[in-house]
């Protein structure tokens, strides 16, 4: 009975009050059992009270938890005090729960996966930024929609419908663009009572890495055969046939090129190799241009010459910038390769006593551009977004023809990458330009000095 003694006491003296106060009036048995109810009733209308007031400051409370009770009778008092235990318990596993979900949030946030939370009606509870990413989601104006509304992709609205989450989903991004692609990688996993954990991974470059591996075996394979087949036939042919000296001269001549080309594919795909499995070099090592232009235009007059023979004019070489001071943040080695490969094609795809035209300039904003011209056949508008890839030919024979690998422009694709470098293509049907751009923090120095160019006539190219 304790906190209830004290009220049991009160309500009994107001009631004995009554009854004395009777007693002393001499009011009769009538008017002292009146008196006793009227004592009783003013208990109760104090007790009302204070029951209010303790009702007033629950409610307070809700809003205001450090609220101080009012001071009320003991038993009231010692409710107050519980409940106020009880709501700061409360409160600091509310805080730590939240605490715990703010932590949960913010890893999910930074997960690489996509992630979204499902209801048992496939709606939209939340996701990460990475799952906006990949799906085109908005964060706050998805929520509550159903996934199969804002994704109809047919594998994954068949596999909700199945509820086949065995297996992951393959499937392409609303935001894949030709020039962009988005592949993702989707699984289910089911949770709770009907509730679903969608998680998405970007697959792109997996499938890209992939897709690059199988035609780079299948390119090598046929690269490496065709020459193979030929050297076997001329062996062949040098086993099996008598031949004169002329026959055989020339058998082995072509067995000999055969043998240069695979020599050619080999050093190239080791190039390859090495530039993909290094490290980019830095800014520490300064390439002069002067010296580099002046090697490629050596290289290139030998090249011209060779392709002429003796008899024929080469073609019309122009080197501008020649005296230029400036020097390239890189690799010495690897700038001179994809230059030259740029000056290569020109010269091999390029009619002999055709001009072509090496430049440098400094740009407004202290980068600096390298540019190959020329005047040959062009090349078509649809081949211009796949020429830096492996292999690829505008026209097989003829690039075989001229010794080429089809590797000089991937080449020239990863040394410019290593280097902060962007290359450009532009290609009219009296001509091509590939034009080489490197960023100001790659250059540095003065500009061009003056604005010479050195020419040479096609009869004195050789």
């Amino acid at each position: 009975m304790g906190p209830l003694l004290p009220r049991l006491v009160s309500l009994l003296a107001l009631m004995a009050g009554g009854a004395v106060f009777a007693a002393l009036t001499k009011s009769g048995f009538g008017g002292v059992a009146l008196n006793i109810v009227a004592g009783a009733l003013i208990w109760l209308l104090w007790d009302n009270w204070r029951a209010q007031t303790f009702a007033d400051w629950l409610l307070h409370l809700r809003d205001d938890p450090g609220t101080k009770p009012p001071k009320l009778d003991s038993l009231r008092q010692e409710f107050a005090e519980r409940i106020q235990r009880l709501l700061r318990k409360q409160n600091l596993e509310t805080e730590e729960l939240e605490n715990r979900l703010h932590n949960l949030q913010s890893a999910l946030q930074a997960s690489p996966n996509g992630v979204v939370i499902l209801d048992e009606q496939e709606c939209i509870k939340w996701c990460n930024r990475t799952a906006c990413e990949h799906y085109g989601l908005n964060s706050q104006r998805d929520l509550s929609q159903r996934i199969t509304h804002l994704l109809r992709t047919p594998a994954l609205v068949k596999s909700l419908a199945a509820r086949d989450f065995d297996k992951a989903i393959t499937l392409e991004s609303p935001l894949s663009t030709p020039s962009n692609p988005l592949r993702l990688e989707v699984r289910f996993l089911p949770y709770g009572q009907g509730r679903l954990l969608m998680l998405s991974r970007d697959i792109t470059a997996i499938e890209q890495a992939e897709t690059m591996r199988r035609d780079f075996v299948a390119n090598v394979s046929h690269e490496i055969r065709t020459p193979l087949t030929v050297l076997a036939g001329f062996v062949e042919t040098l086993q099996t046939l008598p031949l004169n000296d002329a026959e055989r001269a020339d058998v082995l001549h072509r067995m000999a090129q055969q043998a240069g080309r695979m020599k050619n594919l080999v050093d190239d795909l080791l190039t390859l190799s090495r530039l993909e499995g290094s490290a980019p070099p830095g800014i520490e090592e300064w390439a002069p241009i002067r010296v580099l232009l002046e090697r490629l235009d050596l290289d290139a007059r030998a090249l011209s010459a060779y392709l002429a023979g003796q008899d024929a004019p080469g073609h019309e070489l122009i080197f501008e910038g020649m005296d230029a001071t400036d020097e390239i943040a890189g690799s010495e080695s690897e700038l001179h390769s994809a230059f030259f490969n740029l000056i290569n094609n020109a010269i091999r795809y390029t009619p002999l006593g055709g001009k072509i035209v090496v430049s440098w300039q400094t740009q407004i904003n202290r980068g600096a551009c390298f540019s190959v011209k020329d005047n040959g056949p062009g090349i078509a508008p649809e081949h211009l977004s796949r020429l830096t890839e492996r292999f690829y030919r505008i026209d097989s024979d003829r690039s075989r023809a001229s010794g080429g690998t089809g590797l000089g422009l991937s080449i020239v694709k990863h040394v410019l990458q290593r280097h902060d470098a962007t290359l450009s293509i532009d290609s009219t049907p009296s001509g091509a330009c590939f034009t080489v751009t490197f960023p100001a923090a790659r250059v540095r120095a003065g500009g061009p000095e003056t604005s010479s160019a050195r020419e040479i006539s096609p009869d004195k190219a050789g």
